[in-house]
Parts: structure tokens; sequence; C-alpha cells
């Protein structure tokens, strides 16, 4: 699986952005899929994750309320849409795909990464 991010950019505080990360291959559908975000000089850190079906979301708490991940199976993407958004939110966002079962927040469960997305939340 190929997968690459998109929608990242320059926003003001209390703004939104939508990240779209389209996947390549047929087996998408199969595949649970994660949003994480990594700040200059911080760690790589979970954001969101969605079962295979959709079924199932998962947010970091820092995030709740205001992000909402979502997927068309048929389009092969899945989006992470970003309300309310703050300057804490500033991170490169990458896209991740694995398969199914466990916590799905950690990094090291992903199999497949995308190349990142910037986002830049201005004050």
């Amino acid at each position: 699986v190929q997968l690459q991010a998109s929608g990242g950019g320059l926003v003001q505080a209390g703004g939104s952005l939508r990240l779209s990360c389209a996947a390549s291959g047929r087996t998408f559908s199969t595949y649970a899929m994660g949003w994480f975000r990594q700040a200059p000089g911080k760690e790589r850190e979970f954001v969101s994750a969605i079962t295979w079906n959709g079924g199932k979301t998962y947010y970091a708490d820092s995030v709740k309320g205001r992000f909402t991940i979502s997927r068309h199976n048929a389009k092969n993407t899945v989006y992470l849409q970003m309300n309310s958004l703050k300057p804490e939110d500033t991170a490169v966002y990458y896209c991740a795909a694995t398969g199914p079962g466990g916590s799905y927040h950690y990094s090291y469960e992903y199999d497949y990464w995308g190349q990142g997305t910037l986002v830049t939340v201005s004050s």
C-alpha cells in the first residue's frame, strides 16, 4: 500500500483544515488507518485512527471534540477534519495503514506510512 497525504497548509488559530490520505492498491478497505503528527523537536504522536469499515474511531485526548476521522473505501481515501485549530496543532501530519487488531495508538503497529503534510497554525 502506498499512501499520499495532502491538505496541509497555513491557517489561523480557530480555523479548519481537512487532510486527505489517498491509498493505492485494492486492499485499502482491509486496513485500519491512522493519523500521527510530529512537531519540531518532539516525538511522533498518535492523533486518530479508524477501523477498516469505519465502525470504530479513536482520538488522542488533545484533539477529541475538534478532529474527526473518516474514510471512503470506494475512493481509497481517509480524511482528518480538523476544526478549532490551535498553535499547538502545528506539526507534520502522517497517515499510516495497519492490519486489524491492536490498539492503533502506537506508530510501531503500522506497516505503511505516507510522506507527511505540514500543518501550521498561527496565533
